[in-house]
């Protein structure tokens, strides 16, 4: 056998070297694509609300004190996991919304998703209408990408606001590629509910938005952001320019018709009852009701009553068998306010019965 020379030795030594090189190259540039890799980009759209409230000194009482950019400024570590931008959409109490304002956010919501490099849009609000904002984007953005609706029960004057760590674990939400296609979600206390099913239940608690009997859509837990389920119940429809006026009358003791009598009269083209149980309302409402419908005007039932549906049960006047001959428009599960905003946007393809009922069954 030949013996080794010194001179192999060195050849050897520098093949090696020149191998640890490489591999040193290879490693480098490795890290460097990793380090540089952009992130994820998350849009939070700001519209107001008590997470963007403070105590006037003056008054004592919330006022809009806080902007966007101001929200996101609060929250330790958000741009770390998402590459974050801003649109000062509005600044005002979620109560002054109205169905021109909730079609021209989620025009503006639409048009964000749109673009390529965009993963997700975060939607701050007030929680007095949050439900509805929720639904009314998930029944009108035809995107797939998550939209996250979120907001504070504790203004930004106090110390432990929950509003930080709503919008945090919001953006988690919307990175995340299990959210896509479950539609618009409403984020609060580390809950995802879906559009179509949640609804607030305290009127200052942490624990409030809930999704009833159909259960939370999943949950933002600190180590990862896991969904249980997906809705079933969705649907998108066309968005028109001028959505029309849709009035909602309660049914309560002693109530006889002169609500929907006044809403007629005022020119309403359609009504949501908020009747009682599975959809009865008193005979005199039942006469104002069919008042109503012999000029035309779509009606829609609904019910005080959370959990559960509306439907053809009891045959007594007034009994919800007797609305459905009438030809009234029983709203499967949904509430007054998510019934209404469906119905508004329904009329924009369609005033038959059979045909809106078909659109609530979905």
């Amino acid at each position: 056998m030949k013996r080794k020379t010194f001179s192999d030795e060195i050849g050897l030594s520098r093949m090696f070297s020149v191998y640890c090189l490489v591999i040193a190259g290879v490693l480098l540039s490795i890290t460097s694509t990793l380090l540089a890799a952009p992130l994820p980009k998350v849009v939070i759209v700001a519209t107001g609300g008590t997470i963007a409230m403070k105590v006037d000194q003056k008054t004592g009482a919330l006022v809009p004190a806080v902007k966007g950019e101001d929200l996101v400024a609060s929250v330790p570590g958000l741009k770390k996991i998402a590459d974050i931008e801003v649109v000062e959409f509005s600044n005002i109490p979620s109560d002054d919304y109205t169905l021109a304002k909730w079609a021209e956010l989620s025009k503006t919501v639409s048009s964000i998703l749109a673009r390529p490099e965009v993963s997700g849009v975060i939607v701050t609000q007030g929680l007095d209408a949050m439900e509805e904002t929720a639904f009314f984007l998930d029944v009108t953005i035809t995107s797939n990408k998550p939209v996250i609706c979120t907001g504070a029960k504790r203004d930004a004057s106090q110390w432990d606001s929950d509003g930080p760590r709503n919008i945090l674990n919001s953006v988690r939400i919307a990175i995340s590629p299990d959210a896509v296609g479950h539609g618009a979600m409403v984020c609060l206390n580390s809950q995802i509910n879906a559009a179509r099913e949640v609804y607030d239940t305290s009127k200052e608690r942490y624990e409030s938005f809930s999704s009833g009997q159909s259960g939370f859509l999943g949950y933002a837990d600190d180590d990862r952001i896991w969904f249980a389920r997906k809705s079933l119940l969705r649907q998108t429809l066309p968005l028109k320019e001028t959505l029309p006026s849709v009035d909602i009358v309660p049914m309560y003791g002693g109530a006889d018709g002169k609500f929907i009598d006044a809403a007629v009269q005022a020119g309403t083209k359609g009504i949501v009852v908020v009747a009682n149980g599975v959809g009865n309302v008193s005979a005199l409402m039942y006469d104002a009701i069919k008042r109503a419908r012999d000029k035309g005007i779509p009606i829609v039932v609904s019910s005080w009553v959370p959990n559960g549906r509306v439907r053809a049960k009891y045959g007594f006047k007034g009994g919800s068998k007797t609305l459905a001959d009438l030809g009234a428009v029983f709203a499967n599960d949904l509430n007054p306010k998510k019934a209404r905003i469906l119905l508004a946007l329904a009329l924009g393809v369609t005033a038959d019965s059979s045909q809106l009922q078909n659109i609530f069954n979905k």
